[in-house]
């Protein structure tokens, strides 16, 4: 792998922190910058890891000149002009204080094609897998949200109602674990009706409504979480809400 060109790492939360120790690691010459600072004068690319709120502005703050690209899944590339070329490197993955999982990584590359060929470039020194970002970011965006803040804040939630129901709160994660990488693990094999199973699947209305009487004594809004997932479940099943 060719050594890449200077690359100025804005940003200094999980992603950012991550990319850089990454790239130092593998012998790229990355800096640091954090937001406000400026950029060295030596830096061919720019990859801004910042809150998607904060793009424009810092984009605006940069001097024209170094290929610039940012992180954000559901942003526009747009939001970095007059900036050219510019671009989009999305990891679709979650990066917690632990560090991401091993294994590989896809990101999305979008841009403008001296951009994109930057991104993938990157993208390869990271170790990640390269793809074209689809035509509606906003909806691949919402499409990871799904799949990944939802899936770990229902695990989570899923302890608590089990620590409620009298099981040990230090171990009801670890308990469910099995439960939930196995489901996910199906999902991601076949089809909704091959992987999903319980009451839902089954069409045991009665066993759903009493889970959700007693979400609804435990915690209001888990029994409205739990209400929710009942139609479009059903409807992807082919099954109509409260057919047997």
């Amino acid at each position: 792998m060719e050594t890449l060109p200077p690359i100025a790492i804005v940003g200094r939360g999980r992603l950012g922190r991550w990319v850089l120790r990454r790239l130092r690691a593998s012998g790229h010459p990355a800096s640091s910058v954090g937001r406000g600072e400026p950029v060295p004068a030596a830096a061919a690319w720019v990859y801004l890891c910042v809150p998607d709120r904060a793009l424009a502005q810092v984009a605006a703050e940069i001097p024209r000149g170094p290929i610039l690209l940012h992180a954000s899944g559901a942003s526009s590339v747009d939001l970095l002009r007059p900036h050219a070329p510019a671009g989009v490197l999305h990891p679709l993955m979650t990066f917690p204080a632990a560090g991401p999982p091993s294994g590989p990584i896809p990101a999305a590359v979008d841009g403008d094609p001296p951009a994109r060929e930057a991104a993938r470039a990157l993208a390869e020194a990271l170790g990640w897998s390269a793809f074209p970002r689809p035509a509606d970011a906003v909806l691949y965006h919402a499409a990871a949200v799904l799949a990944g803040n939802f899936a770990s804040a229902l695990l989570v939630f899923g302890a608590e109602v089990l620590a409620a129901a009298g099981h040990d709160r230090a171990t009801a994660r670890a308990r469910l674990l099995p439960l939930a990488r196995a489901s996910l693990e199906a999902a991601a094999a076949g089809a909704l009706s091959d992987a999903l199973t319980g009451p839902l699947a089954r069409g045991d209305h009665a066993t759903v409504e009493a889970h959700i009487r007693a979400l609804a004594a435990l915690d209001p809004g888990l029994a409205q979480l739990y209400a929710a997932f009942g139609p479009p479940i059903e409807a992807a099943l082919g099954r109509p809400r409260g057919s047997p």
